[in-house]
């Protein structure tokens, strides 16, 4: 059985502890208590709050938290506190490393659940975890400690690396390629058939899609993202990447390295994004387009040309977002300049009637 079960409130850290596993140093008291982490407005005693500048650590002093986590230097704006504090150069990571420290673990015990099915010459790595209705077609590849989830389907030919997850009713079509560390959530489809249809007469024949989908080391992917399958060739994510819910990567995609593509993005057919590029939510790329490296795309945008590296664009169709911003505030101005406007084609008419008179 898979545990999820939060760490038990038995197990404490001192803050000396959690110092030594950030890197940090402490002011005031060395030996509080930690039990847990929590926001400002939730903190209870025990629990460790994260407070990136003075008007955070500010409402954080008047919270119950029994520490605060926070840097040198906005510490140095409030001498002779009371309260201990656990001082880092950079509070974002360190708090994050708090998080892991008390993440729910999984305690998966190696084996594999009666109700499996397991095809033929399938080759299993060491201590790896196949949950209840789980199926594994034939000539599957599964690396050392790599976790199925109940419901998990994976095609014929399938390949998946050391320490993957794949989380509940997960679906992998035949051919696929998963990396190591990955963590794919509840619903994800990879390698369905991309969205292809030539016109024949009044009918739309299927265009046959007969490539892979190869997922790079370390990528998560949230719950319901779908990957389709290359036409020919692969579509491609790149190591590192991270998708959010409700993601769509058309078929012969190419997603760089450590990309991020937050919720309900879609990427269309043959579209190219380089490494670091960022596509805020609901956001969406046009097919055979390219992205450059560290391209910034903002929410609900529409990509319908190539954009550099480096570039920040925003709106339909995306633009650089410095000119887009001076369009939304022209466009603002808009109704008032139509008053204006209207003023003045009235007074000339008014000047032309008077001049026809005289």
């Amino acid at each position: 059985m898979t545990d999820l079960s939060p760490r038990p409130a038995f197990l404490q850290w001192t803050l000396s502890e959690i110092a030594a596993l950030v890197g940090g140093t402490i002011q005031g008291e060395r030996e509080g208590t930690i039990t847990g982490v929590a926001s400002v407005e939730e903190a209870e005693p025990g629990d460790l709050v994260f407070a990136e500048s003075a008007r955070f650590l500010a409402a954080a002093l008047s919270s119950r938290a029994t520490a605060i986590l926070t840097t040198p230097e906005t510490a140095a704006a409030f001498p002779d506190l009371a309260r201990p504090l656990l001082l880092v150069a950079d509070p974002r990571a360190a708090f994050v490393r708090v998080l892991e420290a008390f993440a729910p673990s999984m305690n998966a015990a190696p084996g594999i659940h009666p109700s499996a099915h397991i095809g033929t010459d399938v080759r299993l790595g060491a201590e790896i975890h196949i949950g209840a209705d789980v199926t594994v077609g034939d000539d599957v590849i599964l690396g050392d400690r790599v976790h199925l989830l109940p419901g998990t389907r994976i095609g014929d030919g399938c390949e998946i690396g050391d320490e993957t997850i794949l989380f509940p009713n997960v679906v992998l079509y035949p051919r696929v390629r998963i990396g190591k560390r990955c963590r794919l959530h509840a619903g994800c489809v990879i390698g369905a058939d991309g969205f292809g249809y030539i016109p024949v007469g009044m009918a739309l024949k299927k265009v046959p899609h007969l490539g892979t989908v190869e997922i790079g080391d370390d990528v998560e992917m949230g719950a319901n993202c779908c990957v389709d399958r290359a036409k020919t060739g692969a579509t491609v994510v790149g190591p590192g990447t991270k998708l959010d819910n409700l993601v769509h990567v058309g078929h012969n995609a190419r997603v760089g390295a450590s990309c991020l593509l937050i919720a309900q993005v879609g990427i269309a057919g043959s579209a190219t994004l380089g490494n670091g590029v960022i596509l805020a939510g609901q956001s969406g790329v046009v097919d055979h387009v390219t992205l450059g490296d560290g391209v910034r795309v903002a929410a609900q945008s529409g990509v319908i040309g190539n954009v550099p590296a480096g570039q920040t664009v925003t709106g339909f169709p995306a633009r650089p977002h410095a000119k887009k911003m001076r369009e939304y505030a022209a466009a603002a101005e808009l109704p008032e300049a139509l008053k204006r406007l209207r003023a003045l084609e009235k007074r000339l008419a008014e000047l032309e009637a008077r001049q026809d008179k005289e």
